[in-house]
């Protein structure tokens, strides 16, 4: 629905650790520090270490504006982390669609795919109406409702399979296939990473074995399992995993993910130290970058509409995936344009 009480993680196990998936854009979680891949060892005083997720997510759970305490290990941290974090209601802004700067790509960024996801998309996308590529990024992008994914997967992807999902009989063996794709034409490059999971993994690998999109970034977490609630009284239920999810190549998702076309790790993209001794042209996009710093300082002077409609040249430099992405559009336009066969 779009809106939850709590920290604003999501958590799965992974080699039997409570780990977590991703934190949620803009949420306490998020606003602590708390990455994906990060594994929590103990909520307030209790450990983790045997604790169902259940018992552990009912531990992480309380009433808005009061407190609780992680105590995390992190990858090339010596020793635990501990952040003291405010449970706050969850309200979730799942599409952010914008324009990126001096061209006509567009950036749509998916956080989690709850029942409104697809339209929302289709609903931005029209309003733009021109466009020549997608940047669509599932980063941190944990999952949710699966018939999301794959009516988002039908945007871009024309026929054939999207998903499968296998159990061990014939009741539980469903196939999802494509329908028309309104933007079936339109290049894609999609941005995944550890904290990218079930649907968004599912959309990923649909774009990917169509060769519809091209993949940057990390491998993603693995997440593609259904599980089933079987009721045992009024108190007590047994959760199983009755059946996995496949890709259109027949591959599997679970505990193994789906690998990126292009691997790009995370970070600043770097640029030339002596700029100033550089040709004209590079030298007003140096200043102008200069100018960006300045307005950044700046945010209460800027309207949050127009924070919202564009991707600037200095947020693309401060994130070398998303300017990998862009730069491989530019390439696939280029290699259009000469291609004789469109």
């Amino acid at each position: 629905d779009g809106e939850f009480g709590g920290i604003g993680i999501t958590v799965g196990l992974k080699d039997g650790a409570l780990s977590i998936i991703a934190p949620v854009d803009g949420t306490p979680g998020d606003k602590a520090g708390l990455k994906s891949g990060d594994v929590i060892i103990r909520v307030n005083d209790k450990s983790t270490i045997d604790m169902s997720i259940d018992d552990a997510v009912n531990l992480m759970r309380g009433a808005p504006k009061t407190k609780v305490e992680l105590t995390i290990v992190r990858k090339g941290e010596a020793k635990p982390l501990v952040f003291n974090i405010v449970r706050d209601i969850i309200k979730i802004d799942s599409v952010k669609v914008r324009k990126i700067q001096n061209s006509d790509f567009v950036y749509v960024r998916i956080s989690s795919f709850d029942k409104n996801v697809t339209r929302n998309v289709s609903s931005e996308l029209r309003q733009i109406g021109k466009l020549k590529g997608i940047v669509l990024d599932l980063r941190n992008n944990p999952g949710g409702v699966l018939d999301q994914a794959v009516d988002l997967s039908r945007l871009f992807i024309k026929s054939g399979l999207i998903v499968t999902q296998r159990g061990r009989t014939k009741g539980e063996n469903i196939e999802y296939k494509a329908k028309s794709a309104p933007y079936a034409d339109i290049p894609v490059v999609v941005l995944i990473n550890g904290g990218s999971a079930s649907a968004s993994e599912i959309v990923a690998g649909a774009l990917q074995d169509h060769k519809r999109a091209v993949l940057i970034g990390e491998q993603t977490f693995g997440k593609g399992s259904v599980q089933t609630v079987m009721q045992l009284d009024q108190n007590e239920g047994l959760k199983l995993t009755t059946a996995k999810y496949y890709l259109p190549s027949g591959r599997t998702i679970q505990a193994v993910g789906v690998t990126p076309d292009i691997v790009v790790y995370p970070g600043v993209a770097p640029e030339n130290e002596n700029s100033f001794s550089i040709k004209e042209s590079d030298l007003k996009r140096h200043l102008q970058g200069e100018l960006d710093k300045i307005n950044a300082q700046n945010l209460k002077t800027e309207t949050a509409n127009e924070d919202k409609k564009l991707i600037t040249q200095t947020m693309i430099y401060q994130d070398i995936q998303l300017k990998t992405a862009i730069d491989v559009l530019k390439a696939w336009n280029v290699i259009g344009t000469f291609n004789p066969s469109k």
